[in-house]
């Protein structure tokens, strides 16, 4: 059967392809994604001059040697090389690491039984759901505050350890109690967040797949490592490289926590609660070394995305290994599937 064509449709089309090639926008086009495009614009706006540009400027200011008022005067790397022979800095690497490990093991832990058993049969989940976040969105000064009561020497801390005829402890002078209660801090505020993210990957896991678990007699234990914990990989890998985001990141804890002892900018006795933020807030906001600030910030962006790639590799290799392909790769899979 013969195919009878439109001759304006044809010529329609023929000027369709010699736009395409010719690269121009037609009117029409121009009214159609103009309107959007200017919709959206104050946010490109309004990050270019608050998020981008301060970027910029901070890997500029790092060259430099500036007081925030006078002229800068441009030293090339000696800010970086000043800081990597800054005892006090390395000492608030590791004050910063010690906090962050005792804060984010335990807190993903946490939040991960919280998840499990808000995930299985309980009454009043919501409300359950509600008060785990109700601290995530908590003023951290306010909670700072009431906190340092808590772990203060005759504070409701003690008292309890006291209640049990053991001896207080030293929470804000000792070396461990000080980074003990900055990491208990950490874990209140984020242990609800993490929980809720948690449960929203164990809702995404057929129901099918726990059923046949309980069918075969796994315990709940050996439900969650060994059904629910596979299948939350993903989710796993979200928590851990936010949490590590925000864990190498703190200052507020240790900045209001010690704020009697020199305005908050000395992290404790022996300086124990300083940490790299803390530390760099002090030298560019309490001693004006705006450069050096920016070096030190540029280091902590260096330490961040090192240990991100950290956790990718960790929590994401065995997954890699399971879409291997061969024999390892089936056995890989088969032992999963069984259980083993």
């Amino acid at each position: 059967m013969a195919t009878v064509l439109d001759p304006a449709g044809a010529s329609a089309a023929d000027e369709r392809r010699a736009d395409r090639r010719s690269g121009s926008t037609p009117p029409g086009g121009r009214r159609r994604y103009g309107p959007p495009l200017l919709a959206i614009s104050p946010f490109y706006v309004l990050f270019a001059v608050f998020g981008a540009f301060p970027v910029v400027f901070s890997m500029y200011l790092s060259f430099q040697d500036w007081d925030g008022i006078g002229d800068m005067r441009f030293v090339g790397l000696k800010q970086y090389g000043w800081l990597l022979r800054d005892q006090v800095f390395w000492h608030s690497v590791l004050n910063t690491f010690e906090i962050w490990f005792l804060s984010t093991v335990p807190m993903l832990f946490l939040a991960l039984v919280l998840a499990f058993l808000l995930h299985s049969q309980v009454r009043f989940a919501g409300a359950y759901r509600v008060a785990y976040f109700i601290p995530n969105v908590t003023s951290m000064v306010a909670m700072t505050i009431v906190f340092g009561s808590v772990f203060a020497q005759a504070g409701l801390a003690n008292a309890l350890l006291r209640a049990v005829g053991l001896d207080g402890i030293g929470w804000l002078s000792s070396e461990w109690g000080i980074k003990s209660s900055v990491s208990i801090m950490i874990i209140w505020r984020w242990v609800g967040y993490n929980a809720l993210i948690f449960l929203a990957g164990l809702q995404a896991i057929p129901t099918e797949h726990f059923e046949a678990a309980r069918v075969d007699g796994a315990s709940s234990w050996q439900i969650l490592f060994r059904v629910v914990l596979p299948q939350l990989r993903p989710v796993v890998l979200f928590a851990a490289v936010t949490s590590t985001i925000n864990g190498l990141q703190i200052f507020t804890e240790s900045q209001v926590l010690f704020q009697s002892t020199d305005v908050g900018t000395t992290g404790g006795p022996g300086q124990e609660g300083m940490t790299i933020v803390l530390y760099l807030w002090q030298k560019a906001f309490k001693e004006h070394q705006f450069g050096y600030g920016a070096a030190m910030g540029w280091l902590l962006f260096a330490i961040i995305a090192v240990f991100t790639i950290i956790n990718w590799r960790l929590v994401s290799g065995s997954d890699r290994d399971d879409r291997r392909p061969g024999i390892a790769g089936l056995l890989r899979r088969k032992g999963v599937r069984d259980g083993r």
